[in-house]
Order: structure tokens, then C-alpha cells, then sequence
């Protein structure tokens, strides 16, 4: 048997896998793109206009949607005698796809949230036949509830439309539209009888609304201004359009029972459940309303919002809601874990037929010990079998198809997470994506129907989603070593041996964490309130981290007009530090442990006096790692001082406190320039002070009363008023070389 035969048995079996998979849910297939072929063809054109100016009229796209005959998706690109390209799609993500497929194999291009690398070869490269691509995956979904709370809170129009593209070049085709529900949410509450400082007292403010709306608290950070319902509206009507222009499939909200107090006053016999208290708050923040979804008013009230949403912004017929987002259902019969998810499902239903319903499966990991097999079934066979995707949300660490029986016949989504509170820090599970998708299809009776990305805050690790995102047009796990290194030619424009020597070490040891369980929360005694008790969290050995980031700077000087690799060169430079900074902790902890003042002032004065002021100039040097700039865009939303003050505040607590008195400390650090100055190293040397202190004076150290000291020090930062520089500051290469030349030795004799 020749070897090519051999692959095409084993193709033919994935696809046959696939196919009966796909078509055991003809519950799906009216879910499918509005937008016209030429309409979608016309919002490629534009998207290349934007990314290539003149030189898009090079590419002549089309979409066709007949080129796929069972809904996957599909592209082929032809050269012309004249070296243009000839690029069709079957719909308008398939194309633009299609094109960023050739653009980074054939024109060594790349394009991320920290920059782009556009030297397009004149003239363009040429293919010899059809360059076909397509995907084994109906869906390709992107987003967290999350990261509307994270990372696009302040977006403007632009920054949208930028990540939208972005979108479209990555092959996403379920995104998540959950911009401006809370100005329907008003409409819907003024005419059940809520008066409005009712609805004041309910909604959270903007940095919050993602707990707000899975009803995990409410208030804190509130009130919403008028003007804030009127400016996300106007942005999710502009959303809507461009993502419905390309041929994705928006997934818009519905209602999961969460009510405020006020429903309580017009419906005093309703069945409403006060749920306890969520994540260390109390309940003037939290233990919300939760509507039983077996009370008539939860139809009711579902209904009614649904048909504002389908009124207000159309729909393509799939919605997320999601019961029980960490919080511990009244009861673990199954026949209420049944009836709830019927009626849940049946709120959809009475304004929508054609309903389907997408939800997050967090809650069968998040609560493990409530969710049984019995009680997961209930839930999930409450909806008819094709009528609801789950979404397998942390799919590269804790899997949940494989002990479901693939959910029990309901399709799924196999996502990465990758990140928790938009944490700056590297990170990576490569080999556990590069395989784990594949795996989930070939599983036996897989209801496997897409794959997706569902990390609570972006604008980090680009590396991670380009590779997710290409795994989905993969038909088999790709070469690691080889796809890092053909990553680092495309993202500096650059065949440098040291640049891809760098990517391979980082893809064998930061990117790749293999120990099970492991969240990535940035465990980094830097970004953390000091104490004795603090885990450096590693998962790699360091020796490789720092032979990269040798590498790297060796390549620096011809390569510092790339915005790619200036962000790169920053990124690898602050994780070195990160960990430095851990080494530097252990020190202080041992010396004064032992007693030892001299050995304590020198290690506590490194970090406080030059390692902390270092990284705090390096961050400043490169616009994507500025605190100012989340403040700007915080601030520029306001109409007045009032509101801009109000969205500073949430802009601030979310990435420190989280809450009113720390109680979700720190989840959502940022390794930012302003916040490394006076946040972190603040409290840094707060810390080694009251050391020096204990040791001069012969006291113990007591946790309590330094966590008081360094509650004010992190409650001033909220409120200190002060502007950060939003544009960078001082020359990248020479801070980072100036912290090579001093800490590189530093760093290998501390191995």
C-alpha cells in the first residue's frame, strides 16, 4: 500500500466520523449566513482596503456559496498571468481566511492585536493550480462573557471594527454579540413597572457587567448612565452589521432568570430564590434574585426580552444564556435540573421556533461535586437533542466531553481558555491544543461541531490564537518546532536564525504547560499582595526563557522598527523579570527568616529601587502595555467629569481591588506602565519596610496589619486622580539591554 493511500483511509475516517456528527443535528441547518454572497464579497474587499491600501486590488475575491455542499466551509485561491490572485470563498469568513492562509505561507505576513507585519513580496507569489483550504468545523466560535467585561468595556467604534477583521482573518464564524443588552434590559424592566432607581440599583457599572448579567452581583460600580446605553447600543447596531456582513453568526443574549429586588414589589408571589453570596462579596453586592424558570413570570419576562433583542437587533437564531454560572442550584433532583432547562429553553422558543441555545459549560467544571452524570443529563436532556451547543469552555485543561459521553448527544464546541482576567504573562498549553481537538472528533459518537477560542481577556499571547485558530482549518495535529518557526519568520518579516531558535525554546517550555490542572492565573509574587505565603507558580524551567530572551536581544538591533517584534522584545524582557522578581522575594523572605538585615536591604533594594522603576520604564516605551491608555479610553466615554470619574474608578478597581475591599484581589493584574509604579512596587516597598522595621525592632511580622497598610496603598491607587502617559516614552532597545547587561548574569547564576 502506497503511503498517500494509508493517509486517505485514515482522512476518510475523520470525515466519515465528522459527517455523521454533523448530520445528526438538521436542527442546525437554517443556521446559516444572511448577508448575500456579494454582500459578504464586498466586506472582504473592504477588510483588505484596510489592511493593504492600495495593493487589495491585487486580490480579486468572491463569494460563492455553493462551493461547500454541506456547510463547511471552504475557500480557493488561483494565480493570473498578470500575478494577481484569484481568491473564492463559500462565505465571507472563509474567504478572508482563505487570504490570511496565504498571506502568512506564501508572503511571510501576520497580523496581531500588537502590531501587523505587511511586506507583501512584489509582485505577489505565485500558485501553481487550486490552493484548496477548508474545515473539518461548522463553527468556529470566539469569545467569553467575560471578556466584554475585561477586555472591550472602553472599545470604540475602530477598535471593533479592527478586531472584527481580525476576526474574519482567523476564520471566526460564532462570535458572541453582547454589547448594549443593558439599554434593552431597561425597556423590558420600565414596562414590567420598575421605577428607575430600581434599575439603577441593579445594574453594575461598566467594568462589571459580565457578573452583573450572569447574576453573580449587582450595584458595585453603578450607577449605568443614560449615555452609556445610547453609546453601546449605537456600537452593537454598528457590531451586528459588520459581523452579518462577513457571513458570521452573531450569538446574541437571553434571559437566565437574574432579576433585581424591584420585581419583587410588582410580583410578590413569585417563586424568586435570593442565591447567597458570590466570591467573598457580601450581600450588598451580591446574593441575587434568581427567578425560577418553573414560574410563569420567567416566561414572561423571558419572552418579552427576547423579542426586544430580536426586534432591536435581528437575529441569526442561536442565543446564550447561562443558569447556574457558579452558583449551586436549590436542588439536585434531576427532573427540576430538567424542567429548568425546558422552561429556560422554552423562553426562547416563544418568540424564536427556530431557537437554539449555546451555553457556557463552566458549571459542570466550576461545581464538579454538585454536577453528576445524573444531574449534567437532566440539564442538557431538557432541550431537544440539536437544539442546544455546549461549549466545552476549558477543553485544553479540564475536558468535559470525555466523561459526558460527548455530552450526552447534545453538539459541542471544543474551546481553549488559555486566559483568566486578561492576565499579562506568558502562557500556553501548545501540545494539548495541537492534539485535543482532533481527538474530540475521532472520539466515539462525538456530537464534536466546532472548535473555538474563550479566553476572559485578549491582547496577550497572540501566538496562542493564531495557532488555535489555524488548527481549525488543520485536517491533523501540526510539526510544533516547525510552526513556531515559521511564526517567527512571518511576525518579524525576518529569517534570522536566532528569532526562530528563540520561538522553539519558548514553544518546548512557557507555552507548553503540561501539568494537569493548572490555571493560568498569574501566580506571580509580583503582581500579588506580598507575604510569606506566595507561590512563584512556575511550569517551565527558566534556563530556556532566558537562552530565548539572549536570542532575542542579539536580534534586536536591525529589527526595532517592527511593532511586532518591539512588543515582543518587551513581552519576553517583563516575563524574565517576573521571575526574577520571584527569586528576588525568596531572598527577602529567607534573609529575614534568618535574621539577616544586610542580606534583607540588599535583596529588598534590588527589587524595590531598580528591578520594579526598571520594568515600569520598559512598559512605558511600548503603547500596547500603558495603563494610560485603559484610563483614556475609560475616561473618554463619560459626557461629564461625574461619569468620566465613574469609569475611571471601574476602569482602575477591576485590574486592583475588584470590588470594594479587595474581595477578588488582583484576578485581572496587568503588567502595565503606571500601575508597576505605583501600585505594584508600592506595595513592594511597603512590604521590605515593615521587614526592615520587624527585624530593627525585634517584632514579629503580623500579615493583618500589613494587609490593612496595603489596602490603603491599593485603595489610593483607585482614587489618586493622576493622569498616565498615554503615548510611550524613551527608546525600547536601550531599557531592554541596559536590564540584559545587568540581569541577564544575574538570572543564569540564580538557576
Amino acid at each position: 500500500m502506497s503511503p498517500g493511500s494509508g493517509r486517505g483511509l485514515v482522512l476518510g475516517v475523520v470525515l466519515c466520523l465528522f459527517v455523521t456528527a454533523h448530520c445528526k443535528f438538521p436542527a442546525l441547518d437554517h443556521i446559516k449566513p444572511k448577508a448575500s454572497d456579494k454582500a459578504q464579497g464586498r466586506a472582504v474587499v473592504e477588510l483588505l482596503k484596510r489592511l493593504l491600501g492600495n495593493r487589495s486590488t491585487e486580490f480579486i475575491v468572491s463569494v460563492n456559496r455553493s462551493l461547500s455542499n454541506d456547510s463547511l466551509d471552504v475557500c480557493e485561491l488561483r494565480s493570473t498571468k498578470n500575478n494577481k490572485i484569484v481568491a473564492t470563498g463559500s462565505s465571507g469568513v472563509a474567504l478572508a481566511s482563505g487570504i490570511y492562509n496565504y498571506m502568512k505561507y506564501f508572503c511571510n505576513c501576520h497580523v496581531s492585536w500588537s502590531g501587523d507585519q505587511l511586506d507583501l513580496p512584489r509582485p505577489l507569489p505565485k500558485l501553481t493550480g487550486v490552493l484548496r483550504i477548508n474545515t473539518p468545523h461548522r463553527f468556529r466560535y470566539y469569545q467569553n462573557v467575560c471578556t466584554f467585561s475585561y477586555s472591550s468595556v472602553w472599545w470604540d467604534w475602530p477598535r471593533w471594527e479592527r478586531e472584527i477583521d481580525w476576526m474574519a482573518l482567523n476564520g471566526i464564524n460564532l462570535p458572541l454579540a453582547f454589547t448594549g443588552q443593558e439599554a434593552l434590559w431597561q425597556e423590558v424592566y420600565r414596562a414590567l413597572g420598575l421605577n428607575q432607581s430600581e434599575i439603577e440599583e441593579f445594574f453594575s457599572g461598566p467594568a462589571f457587567l459580565a457578573w452583573n448579567r450572569m447574576g453573580n452581583m449587582f450595584k458595585f460600580g453603578g450607577p449605568l448612565p443614560q449615555s452609556w446605553h445610547v453609546t453601546q447600543l449605537y456600537l452593537q447596531f454598528k457590531i451586528l452589521e459588520r459581523m452579518r456582513a462577513f457571513g458570521m453568526i452573531p450569538v446574541l443574549p437571553a434571559f437566565s432568570g437574574n432579576i433585581p429586588k424591584g420585581i419583587l414589589r410588582l410580583y410578590p408571589a413569585a417563586n424568586v430564590t435570593r442565591l447567597g453570596p458570590w466570591a467573598q462579596f457580601n450581600c450588598s453586592f451580591s446574593c441575587s434574585y434568581i427567578l425560577d424558570p418553573r414560574d410563569p413570570l420567567f416566561l414572561q419576562i423571558g419572552s418579552l426580552y427576547l423579542s426586544q433583542v430580536v426586534k432591536q437587533f435581528g437575529t441569526d437564531h442561536i442565543y446564550n444564556t447561562d443558569t447556574f454560572n457558579e452558583m449551586t442550584p436549590p436542588s439536585s433532583d434531576p427532573a427540576y435540573l430538567s424542567a429548568v432547562s425546558r422552561s429556560v429553553f422554552a423562553s426562547m422558543t416563544a418568540v424564536d421556533p427556530q431557537a437554539i441555545w449555546l451555553m457556557q459549560g463552566w458549571l459542570f467544571f466550576s461545581d464538579a461535586a454538585f454536577w453528576k452524570p445524573n444531574q449534567i443529563q437532566a440539564l442538557l436532556h431538557g432541550v431537544p437533542l440539536g437544539r442546544m451547543i455546549v461549549l466545552d469552555l476549558f477543553a485544553e485543561t479540564e475536558p468535559i466531553f470525555s466523561y459526558t459521553e460527548s455530552f450526552y448527544g447534545q453538539p459541542f464546541i471544543w474551546c481553549m481558555l488559555n486566559n483568566f482576567g486578561g492576565n499579562s504573562g506568558f502562557f500556553g498549553t501548545v501540545e494539548s491544543i495541537n492534539s485535543g481537538p482532533f481527538k474530540a472528533l475521532n472520539f466515539p459518537n462525538s456530537t464534536m461541531v466546532g472548535i473555538g477560542m474563550t479566553p476572559e481577556g485578549i491582547e496577550q499571547n497572540p501566538v496562542m490564537y493564531e495557532l488555535m485558530s489555524e488548527l481549525a482549518w488543520r485536517k491533523e495535529p501540526v510539526n510544533l518546532s516547525k510552526w513556531a518557526s515559521l511564526y517567527a519568520i512571518r511576525r518579524y518579516g525576518s529569517t534570522q536564525e536566532n528569532l526562530t531558535a528563540a520561538w522553539v525554546l519558548l514553544f518546548a517550555s512557557v507555552y507548553n504547560c503540561t501539568v494537569p490542572h493548572y490555571r493560568n492565573h498569574n501566580h506571580s509574587p509580583l503582581v500579588r499582595r506580598p507575604s510569606f505565603h506566595m507561590n512563584g507558580g512556575r511550569w517551565y524551567d527558566p534556563a530556556d526563557l532566558y537562552k530565548a530572551w539572549k536570542l532575542i536581544i542579539e536580534a534586536a538591533p536591525s529589527l526595532m522598527s517592527k511593532e511586532t517584534f518591539r512588543y515582543d522584545l518587551v513581552d519576553v524582557t517583563r516575563q524574565v523579570l517576573q521571575v526574577l522578581t520571584t527569586s528576588f522575594y525568596q531572598d527577602i523572605a529567607d534573609a529575614f527568616q534568618q535574621q539577616k538585615l544586610p542580606e534583607l536591604l540588599v535583596a529588598g533594594g534590588v527589587l524595590v529601587y531598580d528591578i520594579l522603576p526598571e520594568l515600569n520604564r520598559l512598559l512605558n516605551s511600548d503603547r500596547n502595555f500603558l495603563l494610560g491608555t485603559w484610563l483614556e479610553r475609560a475616561r473618554s466615554l463619560g459626557l461629564d467629569e461625574k461619569e468620566a470619574q465613574l469609569y475611571d474608578m471601574n476602569a482602575r478597581n477591576q485590574l486592583t481591588l475588584w470590588g470594594p475591599s479587595g474581595e477578588i484581589l488582583d484576578y485581572a493584574s496587568k503588567e502595565w506602565g503606571g500601575l508597576m509604579e505605583d501600585y505594584y512596587a508600592q506595595r513592594w516597598g511597603l512590604f521590605v519596610d515593615m521587614l526592615v522595621e520587624c527585624l530593627n525592632s525585634g517584632r514579629p511580622f503580623k500579615q493583618d496589619a500589613f494587609n490593612q497598610a496595603a489596602f490603603q496603598v491599593e485603595k489610593g491607587f483607585v482614587y489618586n486622580g493622576r493622569k498616565y502617559p498615554t503615548k510611550p516614552q524613551g527608546d525600547t532597545y536601550e531599557i531592554a539591554h541596559r536590564i540584559f547587561l545587568k540581569y541577564y548574569p544575574q538570572a543564569l547564576k540564580r538557576l
